[in-house]
């Protein structure tokens, strides 16, 4: 059997051929912000029959997409988007694939379909209680409480964790809200925030053309204070919105992905202490851990569900 899935992020579209139980042949394609998902379909065409080319196989046997919205997977229908791929919402993706590859179509959230790779082949895979937090462009979230997907009666259960408030007196989100984790605290806004710094003018941030996670977190190390402040309120908004997190669906782990986990080895301790300290789980210590499976998480993810109906 042949799957094909693809993960929609902010700025990269990720797509992995599976088969015989692994990734065989991979691509990843560059978009810029605001894109009509319209447009990237026949981007996304060429590059699928460049990699079924590659395979010397010719049918799909499904397509499975990891979707950056609300999504209804029952109806195959995406319901809500936040300045991404913003078109996706009046079409039908279920009919294009099946015109078009003639084979059966899966779509889900992202962070959800993440959490479901993880879950079942990576750094999940021992318990049936986690949550699932990635850190990139935005911040998404997804939940399996006691084996099963979190979806709700309205498919946006456990998704919207980058949109809880962690500072009411915060930065404006562009979901309409105020002081959400991911505008304090994602790479859409970092730059603003950082240029917003009283001494901005005396950082090396100052010099950089462009102002990102890596660069941060590089210009930190480096002892420069700017750098550092933004850094440290990152890193305890990160800590706070997961503690959320573990009052709200008590899991036994949470696991972080995304793009920003470059910068592991200074996320997964800081986060893990704030959590022991501050978390209320008289049972035990919730377990932080880096996800296993990265790039690929959602691509797995997305391959079981179609594989299983789920």
């Amino acid at each position: 059997m042949l799957y094909l899935g693809i993960d929609l992020g902010g700025t990269r579209i990720k797509m992995g051929l599976y088969h015989n139980e692994k990734i065989v042949s991979s691509r990843i394609l560059r978009v810029g912000t605001n894109v009509s998902l319209q447009a990237q379909l026949p981007l996304i065409d060429e590059v699928i029959e460049e990699m079924l080319k590659e395979s010397d196989r010719f049918n799909l046997d499904g397509i499975a997409m990891a979707f950056p919205g609300l999504v209804n997977p029952e109806q195959k229908k995406v319901l809500g988007v936040n300045e991404k791929y913003e078109d996706a919402n009046s079409m039908n993706l279920e009919s294009y694939y099946r015109s078009k590859w003639n084979t059966s179509f899966y779509i889900d959230n992202d962070a959800r379909m993440a959490a479901v790779g993880e879950w079942q082949y990576g750094a999940g895979r021992d318990t049936d209680d986690l949550v699932m937090v990635t850190l990139g462009t935005g911040v998404g979230t997804a939940v399996v409480m006691e084996g099963k997907l979190l979806r709700g009666r309205h498919f946006q259960a456990g998704c919207l964790g980058g949109h809880f408030v962690v500072n009411y007196k915060g930065n404006p989100c562009n979901c309409g809200n105020i002081g959400c984790l991911e505008a304090e605290a994602a790479t859409w806004n970092l730059e603003a925030q950082v240029r917003e710094h009283p001494n901005f003018t005396q950082s090396k941030l100052f010099k950089s053309i462009k102002i990102d996670f890596d660069i941060l977190f590089t210009t930190a190390l480096a002892g420069d204070q700017v750098a550092i402040e933004v850094r440290d309120h990152c890193l305890n908004i990160w800590a706070a919105g997961v503690i959320s997190f573990i009052h709200a669906y008590d899991p036994e782990v949470v696991i972080l992905g995304g793009g920003i986990l470059k910068s592991a080895e200074v996320i997964i301790p800081f986060i893990q202490e704030k959590v022991k300290k501050q978390a209320w789980t008289p049972w035990g210590d919730v377990l932080i851990r880096r996800s296993e499976l990265q790039d690929q998480a959602a691509i797995r993810g997305a391959i079981y569900c179609l594989q299983n109906n789920i």
